[in-house]
């Protein structure tokens, strides 16, 4: 792992952990605000909205502004957080929920430009899982440390405690500036400045069998038809995590199984320790087998494992949890996907159209979900597993063809 990398998952890492604790203080603020669903769908939700309305400015922003980048968004997030404690009520709840999902956005968009721009070649999947496993890891760190916290304690004052770590991303951002590579530091007289294609092939960017040129670039043909399929899956996962993460699992535990803040950390600690387990093993797989073989498993996990929580009971939630947390360590296997068939000054740009999949399937599975209320709450987890299926067996039934394809070319 570069140094690049190494701050990178550091940095994620120390953001990621206020996002950990915050499903569990989720009904505890319901309670304290009297928020109904609807209320607190869009409170859990808001985060999810802002990276997602974020993310297409901030693909432009970064094909030229990557350092700028680097010091915003750790300080947006931690004003978003300052927000969220202070307990202003339900206007105020949202805006800090706004600020740190656009600071999130930030950070998550230009790490990802980062390695994609600089770490590619044959050990991509491999970086891409190790950003992700900061990621989990801050996640677990979160919610570990909100269920050790005393009860008693007031959520705010909890989740002051698991947004401190964002003040040491705050101080790598000196470091991780230091590691940038000198192309990173490409200025434009416009804020979003499009950078017009050149006729160079990223770094490591290898041909196969079936690849063609096309405007200076090597494309294939083989995985152009996947990107579609990408955006999807990308979306879908996205959707079906936000749901379980914002709505399912906390409601459900508190209400139906009358579990507190410290059971409903449990369960989101065995989702994230079996995540963190396969993340690097999921990585490495896919490198060596390829992408267009592994995610297909993923999805259709993440498929069995979303019933699971969404309609069994406490014992099937529990295993639900664990298997989705294995299918989660293929988050990022989309993005190995569109890597192929994207030039690098178009990195930050085709990464940021991939985020508003994301970020939108992050916004929408807690606002529907709180829309819908409890008593309707099962159709968005039925529909995304449907869906889950469905792109799943679509990427396994097209890999499938273009293995028959390279064997008979």
């Amino acid at each position: 792992m570069t140094s690049l990398t190494a701050l990178l998952c550091l940095t994620t890492f120390s953001n990621l952990v206020a996002s950990g604790a915050f499903p569990a203080v989720l009904p505890d603020i319901a309670k304290t605000a009297a928020l109904a669903d609807w209320q607190l769908g869009i409170v859990a939700g808001a985060f999810g909205f802002a990276r997602m309305v974020a993310d297409i400015p901030l693909g432009l922003f970064l094909t030229h502004h990557l350092r700028r980048a680097m010091w915003i968004g750790p300080l947006v997030l931690a004003i978003g957080g300052l927000c969220v404690i202070s307990g202003g009520g339900f206007a105020m709840l949202v805006g800090g929920r706004l600020l740190m999902g656009l600071g999130q956005a930030l950070g998550m968009v230009a790490g990802l430009t980062a390695i994609l721009r600089f770490q590619s070649g044959t050990k991509l999947a491999s970086a891409l899982a190790a950003y992700e496993l900061s990621a989990m890891i801050g996640m677990l760190a979160g919610a570990a440390l909100i269920g050790t916290l005393p009860t008693a304690l007031a959520w705010n004052t909890a989740y002051l405690v698991a947004c401190a770590p964002q003040l040491v991303a705050i101080g790598l951002v000196p470091m991780l500036l230091s590691a940038l590579p000198a192309a990173a530091s490409a200025s434009s007289t416009s804020l979003f400045a499009r950078q017009a294609p050149t006729t160079s092939s990223a770094a490591g960017h290898t041909r196969s069998a079936g690849e063609t040129r096309s405007a200076g670039h090597t494309r294939s043909t083989a995985h152009a038809s996947l990107v579609p399929l990408a955006f999807a899956a990308g979306g879908l996962v996205a959707l079906t995590y936000s749901t379980m993460e914002q709505f399912v699992v906390p409601l459900r535990g508190s209400r139906e199984f009358g579990l507190e803040r410290s059971g409903v950390a449990r369960l989101f600690m065995v989702q994230q320790v079996f995540d963190i387990v396969a993340l690097i093993p999921t990585g490495m797989l896919a490198d060596r087998q390829g992408a267009t073989r592994v995610l297909p498993v993923v999805l259709l996990m993440m498929a069995a494992g979303n019933a699971m929580i969404g309609f069994g009971a406490l014992p099937v939630v529990v295993a639900g949890c664990a298997l989705f947390g294995l299918s989660m360590s293929g988050w990022m296997l989309p993005l190995t996907l569109l890597r192929r068939d994207t030039e690098p000054e178009r990195i930050a740009w085709r990464t940021g159209l991939y985020r508003v999949c994301v970020d939108g399937g992050i916004f929408l599975g807690p606002f529907l979900s709180g829309v819908l209320g409890m008593h309707l709450a099962g159709i968005l987890p039925a529909i995304s597993t449907v869906g889950l299926a469905l792109t799943g067996l679509l990427l396994l039934a097209r890999a499938r063809s273009s293995g028959t394809m390279a064997v008979h070319g």
